[in-house]
């Protein structure tokens, strides 16, 4: 059943990146509620989601993980497919009660988000049970990885919260603006469930010893967390310190960058094994 969550991620993602063909083509605006930007960035987003969860979710001590895995492609794939709908309907999709139409989508969104939050608590809770299976690396990362997805969600609920208020209230456009503060500290959080785990995978094929993988994956976690939290602070308090999709370029290019120079430094220390060897050979 994987194969199939990992080919709806894949999909996923290529929708994202067909869209952005249509915004190269088509044009228009980057940011606001109608945009090309939504079916590219949530096509993307939600695709390496799935993909992420299908990969990690054998780390996780979870009962019915299929049913769960599931679960969560099947929301990620109607909140990309209603999202995208609405683009190409030229309307907002969140928020959105201008007619009876616009209104069930928006609230089915709203519903969607809700099972991805219930999904994303009840993994993280599972990812902190005991697991001896796990090097001690890894465990590290795949909590610290679903801690930080949970965190996102929670900031994803706030906004859909927030911005329900302000359409409840009358004021439509208010409802964009103040979903859009938390933006920044949605997505620095969103993908650390991949590049935490991805990273101590990698770590596992140097030679370095458990302790010092360790050690690398715990350095990288704070890294992640100081870096998420300054942006998720300042974005509380209404400072947008970088946009939602640089904010998660420059946490992916930090630990993707850590990551690049643990493995040459492993294949160094190789190198060297390698020679010290081939010396006492010949001597």
């Amino acid at each position: 059943m994987h194969r199939v969550w990992y080919l709806v991620g894949v999909l996923l993602v290529l929708a994202g990146l067909v869209h952005l063909g249509v915004l190269v083509v088509d044009g228009g605006p980057w940011e606001g509620a109608v945009s090309w930007r939504k079916p590219f960035t949530f096509g993307v987003s939600f695709g390496l989601s799935v993909l992420t969860l299908t990969w990690v979710s054998p780390f996780v001590r979870i009962r019915a993980r299929p049913l769960w895995v599931g679960a969560f492609a099947i929301a990620s794939t109607v909140e990309v497919a209603l999202i995208t709908l609405q683009a190409w309907r030229g309307v907002p999709s969140h928020f959105n009660m201008e007619t009876a139409v616009d209104s069930t989508i928006a609230r089915a969104l709203a519903g969607g988000g809700g099972v991805l939050v219930v999904i994303a608590i009840a993994m993280t809770v599972a990812a902190f049970r005991a697991n001896p299976d796990l090097a001690p690396s890894m465990r590290l990362a795949v909590r610290a990885g679903f801690a930080t997805l949970l965190a996102a969600m929670a900031f994803g609920a706030v906004m859909i919260a927030r911005g329900v208020v302000e359409v409840i209230a009358g004021n439509q456009q208010l409802a964009y603006t103040v979903a859009v503060t938390l933006k920044p500290a949605h997505a620095v959080l969103m993908h650390g469930v991949l590049l935490l785990p991805a990273l101590a995978w990698l770590l596992a094929r140097t030679p370095y010893s458990e302790g010092r993988r360790l050690r690398l994956v715990r350095l990288a976690t704070w890294t992640y967390i100081v870096f998420a939290t300054t942006v998720s602070a300042l974005a509380l308090a209404g400072v947008t310190l970088v946009t939602p999709s640089t904010a998660s370029m420059l946490c992916a290019g930090a630990i993707s960058g850590l990551a690049v120079g643990v493995l040459a430094l492993g294949r160094l220390k190789r190198w060297q094994s390698g020679d010290a060897d081939r010396s006492l050979t010949a001597s």
